[in-house]
């Protein structure tokens, strides 16, 4: 199905209404279209929307940015109450010394809890891992929530290593990538990049002050000790 330039009022609300992470596909009207994925094919494009897709001819297209509003973390669950996948968290913190915290605050920021989740440029499940990083840490199942935590937490301590538990260099190259952290010396100026360092760290505090004002905080790991409390990035190693 071919789209004409200009989209009708009911459709272009029903993008914009998506919850999902996604992108802006910007039009020659100047309408901004949500998405969830997209795809070139010739001379169109296939665009995936909440509750279906739609083909779109590729001229009419002038711009694709990254969407900078993220799905937010639901409220902290009431004392004793266990979060999605708080084993699995556990038990990936445990194992590479990263905070319990810190895996459930980059697992909001990148899938919101959806172990389906798939994004625009392919990363998959509850961490979002490429297939090229999952298949280097030897994930088999990139979906299963077991693997994907398992492996998304090695990689992110891997990253608090390299980067000596700069949080927000961390966080950047889980985010764009070590090239890019290397090739800026910091967090790269990117806004989906900005805005997810600014994510990530806000709902780890907060998460961390909910602990300290209700139940006794969890004990932290090696890596997580390092950044449970503000670090530097405001001040030149991010934003």
């Amino acid at each position: 199905m071919r789209v004409v330039r200009l989209l009708p009022l009911w459709l272009v609300a029903l993008f914009v209404a998506g919850e999902a992470r996604g992108e802006y596909i910007v039009l020659r009207s100047g309408q901004r279209l949500t998405v969830t994925g997209y795809q070139l094919m010739g001379d169109t494009y296939r665009l995936q929307v909440v509750g279906g897709s739609l083909e779109l001819p590729a001229q009419e297209v002038v711009a694709i940015e990254p969407e900078e509003i993220f799905t937010p973390l639901p409220p902290a669950p009431v004392a004793n109450a266990k979060g999605p996948f708080e084993e699995l968290i556990e038990a990936a913190a445990k194992r590479y010394g990263v905070d319990v915290d810190l895996i459930a605050s980059v697992i909001a920021a990148e899938s919101n809890f959806n172990p389906k989740a798939i994004s625009p440029r392919n990363a998959r499940g509850l961490m979002q891992l490429l297939p090229v990083t999952a298949a280097r840490l030897g994930v088999r199942d990139i979906f299963d929530p077991s693997e994907n935590i398992d492996a998304g937490t090695r990689y992110l301590g891997e990253l608090l290593k390299l980067y000596k538990n700069d949080l927000a260099l961390a966080l950047a190259a889980y985010n764009a990538g070590p090239d890019s952290v290397q090739r800026y010396g910091r967090v790269p100026p990117y806004n989906e990049t900005v805005t997810y360092v600014r994510r990530v760290k806000n709902t780890y505090q907060n998460r961390k002050s909910h602990a300290v004002q209700g139940a006794p905080a969890r004990p932290q790991n090696s890596s997580a000790s390092a950044v449970a409390t503000p670090d530097t990035a405001a001040t030149g190693s991010s934003n």
